[in-house]
């Protein structure tokens, strides 16, 4: 098999070891047959999307919609090599799923609108599955209502014309959206389940999500959480996509 390509950003080595725990664990890969490349730790290698069964991109620190100015040397960089790497992928409609960060990266480069209208606070929404949700391959056996865990600063407030809606929260009208026929995005994260979230909630506890003093509350309310759907939709990437 051909492996699939995690294109992660995440600076700190806890996070994005655990991150890329996840993808192997819900995709259902074994090592060798997922490829991680840190975007953060310097410039994106040379990628022959023909020695992949399909791309994905993992969740991230950075803000799309945050001012140029504003925004770190590294992560103009990583989005720039994203957007040519995109430009590719989309004409090939080539096996794409981003996560969270993918809303961002993947909305801008189809002319989506991104801001902060719709953040959501870290912890578990309810994700509700639009018609077309139903019927997608992608999110087969997903019931039309599940929990997910969120944690972001901005999301999709208009898709462009040509992408299709395929799931919702009540306080995100974007919760993952298709283009063509295999790309996607998620504005939840498909890989985080209860232990992974309170990983995250540890290391992020200062970056602004939340305030920090609510650590121990959200941490609690994760334990408290049942999200055992979202990942349903890494399996369906990995079996639907993978190719010899």
């Amino acid at each position: 098999m051909k492996p699939f390509l995690l294109l992660a950003t995440r600076a700190e080595d806890a996070a994005a070891d655990d991150e890329y725990q996840a993808y192997l664990r819900y995709c259902g890969l074994r090592p060798e047959e997922l490829v991680r490349v840190r975007l953060e730790a310097g410039p994106m290698p040379a990628i022959t999307l023909d020695d992949y069964s399909g791309v994905i991109v993992g969740g991230s620190p950075f803000t799309s919609s945050d001012p140029m100015e504003e925004k770190s040397q590294a992560q103009r960089r990583v989005e720039a090599e994203l957007s040519v790497l995109l430009d590719r992928i989309v004409e090939e409609d080539f096996p794409f799923l981003g996560a969270c960060y993918g809303v961002g990266t993947l909305g801008v480069h189809q002319g989506a609108v991104i801001d902060r209208r719709f953040g959501e606070p870290v912890g578990p929404t309810e994700i509700r599955l639009t018609p077309d949700g139903e019927q997608d391959p992608l999110l087969k056996g997903v019931p039309s209502r599940f929990e997910a865990f969120v944690g972001h600063k901005e999301a999709c407030s208009k898709l462009p014309g040509h992408a299709v809606l395929l799931a919702s929260s009540a306080a995100c009208p974007v919760h993952m959206f298709r283009i063509k026929n295999n790309l996607y995005a998620t504005q939840f994260h498909p890989e985080l389940d209860v232990d992974g979230l309170v990983t995250r909630i540890g290391i992020y506890k200062d970056a602004g999500y939340f305030p920090p003093h609510a650590a121990d509350e959200l941490i609690g309310t994760a334990r408290r959480s049942s999200v055992t759907e979202p990942m349903r939709v890494l399996r369906n990437f990995a079996q639907r996509y993978a190719r010899r």
